[in-house]
């Protein structure tokens, strides 16, 4: 894939201006190289990748750039251990995006709501709405185990119609079927018919393969699953100053970072309404590509 996308650079009309805006930059993210530190997951698309591939490569790109910084990667598989092998550690400042109220971090306000997505191929016209539809009864399901879209399925009284797939993989492993995106392979090859998939990943899976095409249609929070979620980005705790640059940040470039998402495919729901502080709880959808919350 090609990398997507460019940057704009900051627009400062003085010298002095960026010079100041560098040394406070520098002290917000505490290291005297003035560079934004970011935990990345090395393999691990759409997200991520040490080739900077990802949308995150690129959102990250245009923080570093806002803050007048360069920009640098710790890289670790964003499983278990996560956060104590990165923010915790010391190693990096930053991850760039992290489920909203995801406790082991300080988090930013969100700045994108993505959701899971019934997938079916285009040209079966399956004309699916929602889990409801009483055609997915006699349909092959495929789903991740151990995930809200696992137990939506399983509550619409669907159980007997599920292909279930592992979620967690060894990134050594470069087999195509245990990767994530096998739910959706199997979609494109018939051995299933629809899968209920998280958004990100299945909105870029159809933009790299548009044949034959993949209809995705967004679900929403059904009556005792949540399926859809807000992200923000993640800071060790306790770095409220970075925490506020890094929110200016996303409101100053909330277009541009809307644009990355848009062009990775990844669906994009209105924010709820804000009904606690920025701070409030909500546990992570264990099928983004935080895969493993527990050691963290």
């Amino acid at each position: 894939m090609s990398n997507r996308g460019s940057n704009r650079t900051g627009r400062w009309q003085v010298h002095a201006a960026v010079l100041l805006a560098s040394c406070v930059a520098s002290a917000a993210l505490g290291n005297e190289d003035a560079s934004l530190r970011v935990c990345a997951d090395p393999d691990n698309m759409p997200y991520s990748n040490e080739a900077g591939q990802g949308f995150e490569n690129k959102i990250a790109e245009v923080v570093a750039q806002e803050l007048g910084v360069t920009l640098s990667y710790y890289w670790w598989p964003h499983q278990r251990g996560l956060v104590r092998n990165t923010l915790q550690a010391d190693r990096c400042d930053v991850l760039i995006g992290i489920p909203t109220g995801y406790d082991p971090v300080l988090w930013t306000k969100p700045y994108y709501r993505s959701t899971h997505v019934l997938a079916s191929r285009a040209d079966r016209r399956l004309a699916l709405h929602s889990l409801d539809d009483p055609v997915l009864k006699k349909l092959r399901i495929g789903v991740h185990v151990n995930t809200p879209g696992y137990d939506a399925i399983a509550n619409h009284g669907l159980s007997d119609n599920i292909k279930s797939y592992r979620l967690f993989y060894d990134a050594r492993d470069l087999d195509p079927s245990v990767r994530p995106q096998a739910v959706l392979e199997d979609v494109l090859s018939g051995t299933t018919d629809v899968a209920v998939a998280w958004g990100p990943m299945a909105g870029y899976f159809a933009r790299e393969h548009p044949s034959p095409a993949l209809e995705l249609v967004p679900l929403g929070d059904e009556a005792s699953e949540a399926l859809a979620y807000e992200f923000s980005m993640g800071v060790k705790k306790g770095e409220r100053d970075l925490k506020s640059r890094l929110e200016g940040v996303l409101d100053r470039r909330a277009a541009e970072v809307k644009r990355i998402l848009e062009e990775y495919g990844v669906p994009l729901l209105a924010m709820e309404p804000r009904k606690e502080s920025a701070e409030e709880k909500r546990p992570p959808p264990p099928d983004s590509h935080r895969h493993d919350t527990q050691g963290d």
